[in-house]
């Protein structure tokens, strides 16, 4: 048994969504005449309480076009340290939009509007125009951390009274709202822009969705196609994101309880230092000084356990719609007999 627990970007279409794909309406969307993209963007939108959205292969693509939009040359947006717009999509920010970042050091990737504040930049001849704030969540290198609509509402408050415009990397948003019970239609009031990825927890193999006003996805369009997003007949995947939308968001619930008997599991090895909170499906835990990272990893891909380093001395385990309880005990148990060398007195 293999049981792999890189990403939940791993997910594969079932056969109902192959099927729902391969029956898909299709036309070109780039003169959009793609029926089933429509239909996609229009029911996320409606589902987030926005006026529009706007079909992209990836979500740092849906991200980067959102920061574009949002931002003019010289001028910075402010976001966690961890954030996977800065960490993770590779220079994209200052390479696209000629915008510097303020980074700050939240609690596991979420900010505050007290960290928030005294970071925002006037206009000086000297400094960068700060005119953006971007939220991630769930936030990936936080251990699946999230931020309830509350502690979102009092950050868009702070952005409106100065002026600055407000961002939502909703990758994994859906995982955040099975946890906090808040609805996907009140979201739409705080954020000028939302990125929503269906090809991780949801299960499409495909895609992610931006939202926002038309105006300001009519601009979106035309940045997607000079990034080179038009994808044509792309309504075989939308397919996939109304099916995912429509079936799959209810089983998130259990990899939150996969992850949590992962998590369970590992606090008790004498290899494992500590393990971050799970609060969703991610699960970081720090491996003991005197055991090697990459050894831990090897031991365990031997035994058809495959995890992803994440950081020094850190390793990631993620839960997802194709990860079984079957999967989850096998994994447990590896855990439980894995026997590792220490490190040599040389290394």
């Amino acid at each position: 048994m293999i049981v792999d627990l890189r990403s939940d970007t791993l997910t594969r279409p079932s056969r109902e969504m192959l099927d729902a794909m391969m029956t898909a309406r299709v036309g070109d969307d780039v003169f959009g005449e793609d029926d089933t993209v429509k239909a996609l963007e229009q029911q996320i939108a409606t589902m987030f309480g926005m006026e529009t959205a706007l079909f992209c292969p990836s979500g740092t693509m849906a991200n980067q076009i959102a920061i574009k939009c949002l931002t003019n040359p010289m001028e910075e947006l402010i976001t966690d340290q961890t954030a996977h717009v800065y960490r993770s999509e590779s220079g994209g920010i200052p390479f696209h939009s000629a915008v510097s970042v303020r980074t700050l050091r939240g609690e596991r990737g979420k900010i505050t509007p007290a960290l928030i504040a005294p970071e925002i930049n006037v206009d000086s001849i000297t400094a960068p125009r700060t005119s953006l704030v971007v939220l991630e969540n769930t936030v990936n290198w936080g251990g699946g951390s999230y931020y309830t609509l509350a502690e979102i509402s009092e950050i868009a408050t702070l952005c409106h009274a100065n002026a600055l415009k407000l961002h939502l990397d909703g990758a994994r948003i859906f995982n955040a709202l099975t946890e906090t019970g808040d609805l996907t239609i009140n979201y739409g009031q705080f954020f000028d822009t939302i990125s929503v990825c269906l090809s991780k927890g949801l299960g499409a193999p495909v895609g992610s969705v931006l939202m926002g006003n038309g105006e300001l996805i009519k601009k979106a369009r035309k940045i997607r196609k000079v990034m080179g997003g038009g994808m044509r007949q792309a309504g075989f995947l939308a397919a996939a994101g109304i099916y995912a939308l429509d079936h799959n968001i209810g089983k998130l619930k259990a990899d939150h309880h996969h992850a949590r008997q992962l998590a369970s599991a590992l606090k008790g090895q004498y290899y494992v230092k500590s393990v971050m909170p799970v609060d969703t499906n991610i699960v970081i835990f720090e491996v003991a000084e005197n055991y090697q990272t990459a050894t831990l990893i090897r031991q365990l891909d031997r035994h058809g356990i495959k995890c992803l380093e994440f950081g020094k001395q850190r390793i990631r385990f993620v839960t997802y719609l194709d990860i079984t309880q079957e999967m989850i005990d096998e994994t447990i148990m590896v855990l439980n007999k894995l026997e590792l060398p220490e490190k040599s007195s040389g290394n």
